[in-house]
């Protein structure tokens, strides 16, 4: 019989022989690897296998750096298999390095930044889990986590991770309604909380009958309430626990790499919170592939502020653990965030797009309003700098001193690494912070389902405007969607839903197996409801949405998210909700305008008002920012019914507390379309006395 490699080696013959011929030698389409027989089409960042063998059809796409396997493990430390393995790792290599650093005193002033080391938070990762033993939690009791991001949050899911606990964090902006779900749904027999979220707790104490303590941190016993002992709940203060568990000391109940780690519930656009089950070894394997494209060092400081109830954040501190990160909370204000920034200087800056488009705007405000010279430097500078980055050669250190110094010290001055998750980042804006803060500017595309991510950008990939090629413990392939006219035959680039498979997907659902069966096929692929392209070197492109998509009168699809994410570069939105319908032909806007920009705008144009609101609904506002808003969607080549065709400015920001965004930042749609019914029906009704022939009104 012949052996494996000779009937490999006689298939790639065969398939060689059934390709164009090419003009380069140097490197073959197809390669072989040699023990597993296997062949794949090197595309660069991806490599594109045959997902059936007997189809013919390659259109499973994997990581370049790992091919033939999907990585489950840290390559450098296959022995770490749970977080709990990999939190012992770090304290055993850096037990004496910083590791979690606060400016909040316990009076609650605010000083320079005092570090906890990895041996330290060991010691007390060990006090606290044997508090809870002490009071009776066993292997496999749910966790609540409800307050911001501060020392103790980590401290505690270390824990969890140590006596084989599950943790389930509770967002501090979901309102009660939804904060009492999640403790029943999840069975949660424990809840962390702060003085604030506790009184919460306590309006609501007789309905969540699975709770048996409640431990309030940074509250002190004496000010702690009593509760009736008909209610069951043990109310006590965090250091107390932490004194207990210390006077008696419990082994450890290490968990297994199939074990729960955490129930992390996603809010969504509609309906109850869905609990994502992951476990320990969901979230290695994919921190663990992101350690090969990503470098993080142990002389590292990293600001955590994203939350941590999200996988975002959650996949960066598992990663800080492995690499010895020192890792420095903000002070607990998103306003004072600048502040924190300066005096803690951080190396790694991870953010969302919302906040990059914050920075984008208030650089790009500062310059225009410097005076013609400094704004002829700035564009010498930038121009220059730009096309030194985007040609691989090394820019000119004079742009730096002159310029591009000075806005680096705004993030601290030693940024390295910038991350940018949640949602799309426009491809200007990252050019935009390459070249003014100097520093590597990586995208990734991800969900909570999937353990985060699902593709991202290479570090040497200067080409923006994409998410990069598969994180290599997963595989991607684009299903057809007809309905939208997409398929994985579209020339010159394949196009689909966006599904997902390999150990980084979750278990499912929360005790719903219905909601499961939904998105997760009989073949294991997680259908995310993106659409997809690929770009040549086998990038990924997020070019739409399959729920979110709407058919205007005369039968154009429009993807709002795209739209809202071009008019998120106009100097006066803060925030944009775009709405169409099947009924209308044209699209309009409501827009949460920046309080800064319309009254520096206002002065200029010597225009007296009262408040932010009246000067909203000044008719003269609204056509600057309509046009304004053309002149952008014109630049981004949007096409003509893309273009919001009116506008109503709005003073009030888009919030979790008034129902109109996801605690990820995301417009909640329906509930937009409910808030802003009157506005809509006025602007559609505006539309039609100018254009009756255009227009139904609603």
């Amino acid at each position: 019989m012949e052996d494996s490699n000779s009937i490999a080696s006689r298939r790639l013959t065969a398939i060689r022989s059934h390709l164009l011929t090419s003009t380069d030698d140097s490197h073959s389409q197809i390669e072989t690897n040699s023990t597993a027989g296997e062949f794949f089409d090197d595309q660069r960042y991806s490599v594109v296998l045959p997902e059936k063998l007997k189809s013919g059809k390659w259109n499973v796409y994997r990581s370049a750096r790992s091919p033939l396997k999907l990585v489950t493990r840290f390559p450098d430390h296959p022995e770490i298999e749970t977080l709990h393995d990999n939190f012992v790792h770090a304290v055993d290599t850096f037990p004496d390095y910083k590791y979690l650093g606060s400016r909040v005193r316990v009076d609650g002033t605010i000083g320079e930044y005092k570090w906890m080391t990895f041996g330290e938070t060991a010691t007390a990762r060990s006090a606290i889990g044997s508090g809870l033993q002490h009071y009776g939690l066993s292997k496999g009791a749910c966790i609540g986590l409800y307050f911001i991001n501060r020392p103790e949050w980590l401290v505690v899911d270390h824990t969890c991770s140590a006596y084989s606990y599950v943790s389930v964090p509770l967002y501090d902006t979901l309102g009660p309604d939804a904060v009492k779900y999640i403790i029943n749904h999840a069975d949660l027999q424990a809840v962390f909380c702060v003085p604030s979220t506790l009184n919460i707790l306590l309006s609501f104490l007789s309905e969540i009958s699975s709770v048996r303590i409640i431990v309030v941190v940074g509250g002190e016993e004496e000010h702690l309430p009593s509760l009736p002992e008909r209610s069951g709940v043990k109310l006590i203060s965090y250091s107390k626990l932490f004194s207990q568990g210390r006077n008696n000391i419990k082994p450890f109940c290490p968990p297994k790499s199939e074990d729960i780690a955490t129930i992390c519930y996603t809010s969504g656009t509609t309906g109850t919170p869905k609990g994502v089950v992951l476990t320990h070894g969901n979230l290695i394997s994919s921190v663990a592939a992101m350690s090969m494209p990503i470098k993080f060092y142990s002389s590292d400081i990293y600001i955590s502020y994203l939350p941590l109830a999200h996988i975002y954040e959650r996949a960066n501190q598992i990663m800080s653990v492995y690499c010895g990160v020192a890792v420095g909370f903000y002070q607990g204000d998103n306003l004072k965030l600048m502040d924190d920034l300066a005096v803690l200087r951080p190396t790694i800056f991870c953010s969302v797009p919302r906040l990059y488009n914050r920075i984008y705007a208030g650089i790009i405000n500062a310059v225009n309003s410097s005076g013609v010279l400094k704004q002829r430097l700035f564009n010498a500078a930038y121009n220059s700098k730009k096309q030194a980055i985007m040609t691989g050669r090394k820019p000119s250190p004079i742009w730096d001193r002159l310029v591009f110094n000075k806005i680096k010290a705004k993030l601290g001055g030693r940024v390295r690494f910038m991350g940018s998750g949640a949602s799309p980042l426009s491809p200007d804006i990252m050019d935009f912070l390459r070249v003014c803060f100097g520093c590597s500017v990586i995208e990734g595309y991800g969900m909570t389902e999937t353990s985060c991510v699902i593709t991202i950008m290479d570090d040497e990939d200067n080409l923006s405007g994409h998410v990069g090629s598969p994180n290599p413990a997963c595989e991607v392939k684009l299903a057809d969607v007809p309905e939208m006219n997409y398929t994985s035959d579209d020339q010159p680039h394949p196009r689909g839903e966006i599904c997902v498979r390999g150990p980084t997907v979750f278990q499912g659902y929360h005790k719903d197996e219905v909601q499961t069966r939904e998105v997760v096929d009989d073949e294991g692929w997680l259908h995310t409801g993106d659409i997809g392209m690929w770009l040549p070197g086998g990038r990924l492109k997020i070019i739409d949405r399959k729920k979110n998509i709407f058919k205007l009168a005369q039968g154009e699809y429009i993807a709002p998210d795209k739209i809202e994410n071009v008019y998120a570069k106009c100097k006066f939105v803060a925030q944009s909700f775009i709405y169409g319908d099947s009924l209308n032909s044209s699209l309009v806007a409501i827009i949460s305008v920046d309080p800064d920009v319309m009254k520096d705008w206002a002065a200029s144009q010597g225009i007296k008002y009262n408040d932010l609101g009246q000067l909203c609904n000044d008719p003269r506002a609204k056509a600057a920012v309509l046009a304004e808003m053309d002149a952008v969607a014109r630049d981004a080549q949007l096409r003509g019914f893309e273009f919001a065709k009116a506008v109503t400015l709005v003073a009030e920001p888009f919030s979790v507390e008034n129902g109109l965004l996801t605690p990820t930042f995301k417009v909640k749609r329906p509930q937009a379309k409910a808030y802003f019914a009157r506005e809509i029906s006025n602007m559609y009704a505006e539309l039609a006395t100018m254009d009756p022939t255009l227009q139904k009104p609603l």
